[in-house]
Order: structure tokens, then sequence, then C-alpha cells
């Protein structure tokens, strides 16, 4: 196996030393590799050229975003990918390999390695893996970036906002030609983390989550804490293969994590084939 390691120093949980690291991962393990420490406004493109090189696997460690992105470019024909824990949530890392470091899933991989074709789902062109939300609610993931960045009058500023646009701008949304809805927030899971779906399941879970008010969303967000959120009256739970969603402005979205602003229609389609993962054997 050869394979290409990008690790960004500047995300969450990685550190300077992560490229040493790394080194010695792979010559433990015997394996040939190359290993990246992009600087700052380089990562994208050490992603790409290391793609372009052709590896068995490429194995990133680095935040949500880098994860997602360096899967969209690799696609279903390109080389596996190994979306190592560097980040803060680690959302696709950690539905791909549990709660554990990065250097003991690396490891991991390397050890026991196989291939896993990985299913997501798309909006407009952008894809996701774990879990996309769109609404109102999403602004609060603007608040949490200002805040990791040091800006707390940002994210004051910004959860301010959060708070005005609660109940002010509804979604509508059609699933799979089904009837006209409207709703606060909507939630689409995939496969990867979905309790409610298998793994081979060719659909995303989707959940409108529309409460009235205060009292809805505490009842809500204690039977989110309890696991019973699919079952809470203020919430319509289905399955999703195509779907458009609209509102009266740019509506605010979380792919994997990742706050993003999208056009004001969007469509949405499950992608059964969304890339090649590198996952350790059972």
């Amino acid at each position: 196996m050869r394979v290409e390691v990008v690790t960004n120093i500047a995300s969450g949980s990685v550190g300077r030393e992560a490229p040493a690291q790394a080194e010695a991962i792979l010559a433990e393990h015997g394996v040939t590799g190359r290993v990246h420490a992009p600087g700052e406004g380089e990562l994208t493109a050490c992603l790409r050229d290391a793609l372009d090189s052709r590896p068995d696997a490429l194995l990133v460690v680095a935040g949500d975003g880098t994860a997602r992105a360096a899967a969209e470019m690799a696609g279903p024909d390109g080389p596996m990918i190994a979306p190592l824990p560097g980040g803060t949530m680690n959302m696709l890392p950690h539905a791909l390999y549990g709660a554990i470091p990065w250097p003991e899933a690396m490891a991991n991989c390397l050890k026991s390695g196989q291939e896993r074709m990985i299913s997501g789902g798309e909006i407009n062109g952008r894809l996701f893996f774990v879990a996309a939300i769109l609404g109102s609610p999403a602004l609060w993931a603007e608040a949490r970036e200002a805040a990791r960045a040091g800006r707390a009058d940002l994210a004051l500023l910004r959860a301010r906002r959060a708070m005005r646009r609660a109940f002010s701008s509804r979604l509508r949304y059609v699933l799979d030609g089904r009837p006209k809805g409207k709703t606060e927030a909507l939630s689409l899971l995939c496969p990867l983390v979905s309790a409610d779906l298998h793994a081979d399941e060719q659909a995303l879970e989707a959940a409108a989550l529309d409460p009235a008010g205060a009292l809805d969303i505490f009842r809500l967000g204690v039977n989110t804490v309890t696991g019973n959120w699919r079952n809470d009256p203020s919430v319509i739970v289905g399955r999703c293969r195509i779907g458009k969603v609209w509102a009266g402005g740019r509506i605010p979205a979380i792919l994997d994590g990742e706050p993003v602003r999208l056009d004001d229609a969007v469509a949405i389609r499950f992608r059964p084939k969304a890339f090649r993962a590198l996952v350790p054997a059972p």
C-alpha cells in the first residue's frame, strides 16, 4: 500500500507534532507514504496534489470541513479516504472509527484496513456524509464558529441574530413527491449514523422539526437527550431520496458540522455511492 497523509497542524486537536507522529506510525506498519503539513491557505491545493498522485489511500488529520472536502474531491472512483479525527466535533471520523484519538485510528486503518463504500446526501452540489440541518437552528453554528475563533463580540452578535430568526422564517419542503410541508428546521441523517436506517438503506432519514414555542422546544430538547426525539409530536420523520426546500431568503445550514449558507431554493438527493472509506476490519 502507498498512502498520502495530510495533517492540518492548525486544526483543533492536531498539533505541530502530528507530521512526525504520522511518519512514525507509517514506519511502524511498514507502509510507504508521504506526510504533508500544508501552511495557511495551502490545504485545498495539498489535498488535490495528494489525490492526483493516485495513492491507494489518502489519510487526512484535520477538522470536519477538511474531512468532507477530501471525501468530496475523491468521490466514489478515487483513492480510499481515511478522515482521521483532528477537529472539534469530528462527526465523520467518529461515525467511522468511534471516539478515539487520530493516532489510534490511523494505526487501526494501517493494521487491518479495508474498503467501505459510504453513501451520503447532496444539497445543490454540496455533499454531506453524516447529517445536515437546514433552517434557523443552523445559525447557532455560526455563533459557535465565532467563539472558536476567539471573537466573543461576533459570537454574541450572531447568537442574538439566531434568537431573532427563530420562528420568523420557516422552510417549505417537498420530499419524494409527498405533499408540501412547512417547518422551522429540516434535519437529514445519512445511513452511516441514523439509528432508524439500515447501513445499506438507499435513502436519507428526513426529520421536520417544527416546535411552536418555548414549551415545545423544551420538550423536544428533553426527548433529544433521552433518544426519544422521533416520537416527539413536533417532529415528522420519513425517508427521502429526492426533495426540494425553499424559503424567503438564503437558507442557513450545517453540513457535517460546518456552517454554510445555501440559496433560497435548494434540491436534495441521496447519493448511494459517495466515496470509498478506509476502515479497520470488524
